[in-house]
């Protein structure tokens, strides 16, 4: 409120300032065509050169202390057009109405406002009593109830439009610091996908061709040859498959669409490679009878994939179970193993472990919810995505 009421009154003081320096020229004319006394000349032009600064200052003085302004504003327009009795219509009509536009631009309460019109009309009569009855005090009374009309009318009006190009101003600045929030979010939101899609590409792709490289070197110590010329060939394609990922990753830098993939085809692909590449028994069940977005078959792949890895890696288990199924317009997802477990606690804060945190990230992405239980007998994952 302090800012745009700042930013209000320094836009009004140039036509303020115009409007008194009309007056001023008005006033000095006026009276050379009578007596010019030299010396309340130099009086009238030094207090009307303070009236002045006021005027222009006023943005600077505590909305507590602007009462003080208005009175010393008052006396100084009444000391004024005592100086100049000839020109003192010109100063009493001319500068007073001032102040009281300025007290509507200044005050959003009716009360104040009219406390200063009340103060201004009193001055304004106490003057025109005490300099007598040199002009018509009735045509006076009516040029000055004009004046107060025309320029109560443009103040109001030119204040809302100040205040409303203020407030403009400010919902602009508003939305450009929005806009740059959004951008941080943004680029937040852009390194954690990369972070997931190189996880879930060549981290997983090179974990897997370690883990049949192994294979490959345990076969030859045991001299079965054959066997580990078919994990070699395996690797070779694991190696291909994750080369072909990472380019499109890079390629891309955006999340891959996936809504030309057979759902059930891929699923069954990432099964059968995974027991080709551990030898792990999978048991599954896929119902899927919608046709699904590419989002929720995309970050379900990875997560299946994703935990295939983790049991590959860390379960020690000889099963796992995996259904897909769509139910009341939700998919669920099950993964189940029955290896040595893990402890829950540790999700997310163990350095270099990112794979169980990306789970959590890809079903947050596709709406869904997760719940992941560990114990010494397996571990399940449990997902539920909704399709609407």
């Amino acid at each position: 409120m302090r800012t745009s009421r700042v930013d209000e009154l320094m836009v009004a003081r140039v036509p303020i300032l115009i409007w008194v320096s009309l007056v001023y020229v008005a006033s000095m004319i006026l009276q050379s065509t009578s007596d010019l006394v030299f010396l309340n000349t130099i009086i009238f032009t030094i207090i009307y050169i303070l009236h002045g600064v006021l005027h222009w200052s006023l943005y600077q003085i505590s909305l507590s202390q602007t009462w003080a302004y208005f009175i010393v504003q008052g006396i100084f327009i009444f000391t004024c057009a005592l100086l100049m009795p000839i020109s003192s219509p010109a100063v009493l009509i001319g500068l007073f109405p001032v102040l009281i536009g300025q007290s509507i631009g200044l005050y959003y309460q009716k009360r104040t406002i009219v406390l200063v019109c009340l103060y201004s009309i009193l001055m304004f009569s106490y003057a025109l009593f005490y300099l007598g009855n040199e002009y018509d005090p009735i045509l006076l009374v009516l040029l000055f109830l004009l004046m107060l009309i025309i320029v109560g009318a443009y103040a109001s009006l030119f204040f809302r439009q100040v205040h409303a190009r203020v407030r403009t101003q400010v919902f602009l600045e508003d939305l450009e610091k929005a806009h740059q929030k959004v951008e941080e979010l943004t680029l937040a939101n852009e390194r954690q996908r990369m972070a997931r899609d190189l996880h879930d590409t060549l981290a997983q792709g090179v974990a897997g061709l370690i883990m049949q490289l192994e294979a490959v070197n345990a076969y030859i110590s045991q001299g079965k040859v054959q066997r580990a010329q078919e994990f070699v060939e395996i690797s070779m394609r694991q190696a291909r498959r994750t080369l072909a990922e990472a380019r499109l990753a890079i390629d891309n830098l955006r999340v891959k669409s996936a809504s030309g993939i057979d759902f059930t085809e891929a699923i069954t692909d990432e099964i059968r490679r995974f027991n080709q590449a551990t030898g792990i028994d999978v048991i599954h069940q896929i119902n899927i009878s919608s046709l699904l977005p590419g989002t929720i078959k995309e970050h379900s792949l990875q997560i299946i994939s994703e935990s295939l890895m983790n049991v590959a890696k860390h379960a020690k288990a000889n099963k796992v179970w995996i259904s897909v199924l769509e139910q009341n317009n939700r998919i669920q997802l099950v993964i189940k193993d029955n290896g040595a477990g893990f402890d829950t606690k540790l999700i997310g804060k163990t350095t270099g472990h990112y794979g169980i945190l990306g789970l959590y990230e890809r079903a947050r992405l596709i709406g869904g919810e997760i719940n992941i239980v560990s114990l010494s007998s397996g571990t399940s994952i449990q997902i539920e995505v909704p399709l609407s």
